[in-house]
């Protein structure tokens, strides 16, 4: 069966060609099956079945009423809108834009009329109940607070630099002005648009044409157009800073419990930080009761020798939060580890991991941890945090950092304060010992 059915397939396809070429004028299909003695399929064969047998993309069936329409004329009598997304390219930078359009009647008070058309966006992707405004990160496209009173019902949305989009449109010619075509009278650079969430959003646009003398809408349309937004929104945004706060408890306990002893100055300066870092500042008496509950349940998981996978942590953290909210948390788990006035060596080789894990730069963390660990506290001594040798250079680059790091340190000998010279004396003394361990 198999094979006849292939068979059928090459002649339908050889005789498909012939037509093409103009070899064959007509075909009649039951002649072709009368030849090869199999009338008794027709009417029971689906040739799409063959198709599928051959991985074949098959298009869906299709009945006489559902073919495909022409677009629905809009209204001439009134105003309407659309939105496209075009990509466009301005001072070597290519991004994306939105291409507001409108076509129908704008009803002006008079012939030459002056108007302007302003542009407002919300998103209702979790219903128009629901709705966010889409911020703006410039000055000239963020609404004042009276607009914003007129475009949206909620008022925990007036403070917000909701988007506003204002522009000339020209003198209409007349009283009764029709758009019989589609006419752009705005591109968007999404670029300096604030979206509530990243992902699919359903935004719903606002075209006002307005008159220039005395703000009064002369036509309004609206168009809900899918975006596809690949940022991270303002509200996840927000929820990523407290997240990341609360992992950054999570790594200085870490850090706190690296050499096996968890100190009440350390555990102490973890919490004085997590109160003032972590919003608690709107919530009851009893939230923040089992807020600190919370901070003594993490410190019995560290005390009864747990330990935290800090490198998925991290990972989570360089992925939400910007490099200047992971520099803060180096800086949390630098001073932890200061806390009792000294640095063991287990406490060093978690905090090199965090500021790899979270991606900062070992030149920013090696600034960072010169003034906050400064050399006189480690109990075991790391080149490579404390003058930035690796195993990694060559003899040569050694000898170039090597000496770079001696004319830092050597122009702070004479420094007025005094903890700085005696830091930079055991500089100098490390970058001696050094140059003769890797330089020779």
């Amino acid at each position: 069966m198999a094979e006849l059915l292939i068979t059928i397939l090459i002649v339908l396809l050889a005789l498909a060609l012939l037509i093409s070429l103009g070899l064959v004028s007509s075909l009649d299909f039951r002649l072709l099956v009368s030849h090869f003695k199999c009338s008794a399929l027709i009417g029971r064969f689906d040739f799409r079945e063959l198709l599928r047998c051959f991985n074949f993309p098959v298009l869906p069936k299709v009945g006489l009423n559902e073919a495909a329409k022409p677009c629905e004329q809009p209204d001439p009598k009134v105003l309407n809108c659309r939105v496209q997304l075009i990509r466009q390219e301005k001072d070597n930078r290519v991004f994306d834009a939105f291409n507001v359009e409108i076509r129908g009647s704008i009803h002006a008070p008079g012939d030459r009329h002056y108007t302007t058309v302003q542009v407002l966006i919300t998103d209702v992707t979790d219903g128009i109940t629901e709705a966010k405004p889409v911020q703006a990160r410039v000055e000239q496209w963020q609404q004042s607070p009276q607009t914003q009173k007129k475009a949206f019902a909620s008022p925990q949305l007036y403070d917000s630099p909701a988007f506003c989009y204002n522009a000339d449109l020209g003198r209409l010619p007349h009283a009764e002005s029709i758009l019989s075509d589609w006419t752009a009278v705005a591109q968007l650079d999404v670029t300096p648009m604030i979206f509530p969430r990243k992902g699919k959003r359903n935004l719903h646009f606002n075209i006002s044409i307005l008159s220039r003398e005395n703000g009064e809408e002369l036509a309004c349309a609206t168009c809900t157009f899918s975006y596809e937004n690949a940022s991270f929104g303002y509200i996840d945004l927000q929820e990523n800073i407290q997240r990341t706060k609360t992992l950054a408890v999570a790594l200085a306990f870490a850090v706190s419990a690296a050499d096996k002893k968890l100190y009440d100055c350390e555990v102490e300066l973890i919490k004085n930080w997590a109160r003032g870092n972590i919003d608690v500042s709107k919530v009851s008496d009893k939230a923040r009761r089992k807020f600190d509950k919370a901070l003594d349940e993490a410190l019995g998981f560290f005390l009864d020798g747990n330990q935290l996978d800090t490198y998925k942590i991290c990972k989570e953290i360089a992925e939400i939060a910007p490099l200047a909210e992971r520099c803060e948390i180096l800086d949390l788990c630098l001073r932890v580890a200061r806390a009792n006035g000294s640095v063991a060596a287990e406490e060093l080789a978690i905090l090199k991991n965090l500021a790899n894990w979270l991606e900062v730069d070992m030149n920013r963390f090696r600034a960072m941890a010169e003034k906050i660990l400064p050399v006189g506290m480690h109990q075991v001594e790391d080149v490579e945090v404390t003058i930035g040798v690796n195993s990694n250079m060559s003899k040569e680059e050694t000898r170039r950092h090597l000496n770079k790091e001696y004319r830092k340190w050597n122009a702070r000998v004479t420094n007025f304060d005094p903890e700085i010279q005696t830091q930079a004396d055991q500089m100098l003394k490390l970058i001696a010992e050094a140059r003769s361990q890797y330089v020779g």
